[in-house]
Parts: C-alpha cells; sequence; structure tokens
C-alpha cells in the first residue's frame, strides 16, 4: 500500500482550517457523526497541536478514541496526552480547557459499545491493530 501520510496530513490540515474559520458549521457534522478541535501540548516541542476528531458526546464529556486508523502506531495527540493531560477543544464556536483520562473497566466496555455503533470502521481498527486502542474521556476542566 503507498505512503499516503502526506494525504492525510492535507486533509486534516484543511479539515482543521474550514472548520476553525466557519466555527463548527462547516467540518463540525457528518451525517451521525460529530467532530470537535483537540488542542494538546507537543510533548517535545511544547508547541500547541491541533487535531479534528470524532467524538461522543457523555453528559458534560466528550468521548474520542485514539485508532490512528488501525495503525499499530498510536497518534501523536494520545502520545501529548499521556505526557500532559490538559487540553483545550472547540465544539462548534465554544471553547472549553478540559483533562483527559483513559476509560478502563466496565466503563471503557459500554464506551465501546456506544463508539462502535456511531461509527462503523472502529471495529475494523481494532481487529487490523495489536496495540489497545485508547478511548479516551475529555472531562471539563474548572
Amino acid at each position: 500500500m503507498p505512503n499516503i501520510r502526506w494525504l492525510i496530513a492535507l486533509i486534516t490540515a484543511l479539515h482543521r482550517f474550514v472548520y476553525r474559520a466557519s466555527g463548527g458549521w462547516i467540518g463540525g457534522r457528518l451525517p451521525g457523526q460529530r467532530f470537535l478541535l483537540l488542542t494538546t501540548t507537543g510533548r517535545r516541542t511544547g508547541q500547541p497541536r491541533t487535531m479534528p476528531l470524532l467524538y461522543v458526546p457523555e453528559g458534560e464529556r466528550f468521548v474520542v478514541v485514539g485508532s490512528n486508523g488501525g495503525d499499530d502506531r498510536p497518534p501523536a495527540w494520545w502520545l501529548n496526552l499521556q505526557a500532559k493531560p490538559a487540553a483545550r477543544i472547540q465544539v462548534d464556536r465554544a471553547q472549553h480547557p478540559v483533562v483527559a483520562r483513559q476509560a478502563r473497566g466496565a466503563e471503557l466496555d459500554a464506551l465501546w459499545q456506544r463508539l462502535e455503533a456511531s461509527y462503523r470502521y472502529y471495529a475494523d481498527y481494532r481487529r487490523r491493530t495489536s496495540r489497545e486502542i485508547p478511548v479516551v474521556i475529555l472531562e471539563r476542566a474548572n
């Protein structure tokens, strides 16, 4: 399979730009799916890094998945959150400081059911990789 990382990076940059410019009006939703912008602090650079991610609302919390498309490598945003769990999200026009934590145990099992129902490819991603795909809960910081 050809290396298409450059194409994915280009699509991600375009998605991020359009989302910000439109306040999420464009790029914030697809049928049955919602996107947020997650801004983490680069673990090596200390610079802000922003990624558009699918999410599932869970009360006042936001649930995202570190699937990286089923790749054996975790996404950089997850590595950044492991180093520094404090981050920011933008949902539509609203921005919130958040703290990230990984779901575990029964909470994780329940969330996977919801996540796989919301996006059919998550089950394929889980089969495709040998690593544990993290389910990350973003809770608003005080």
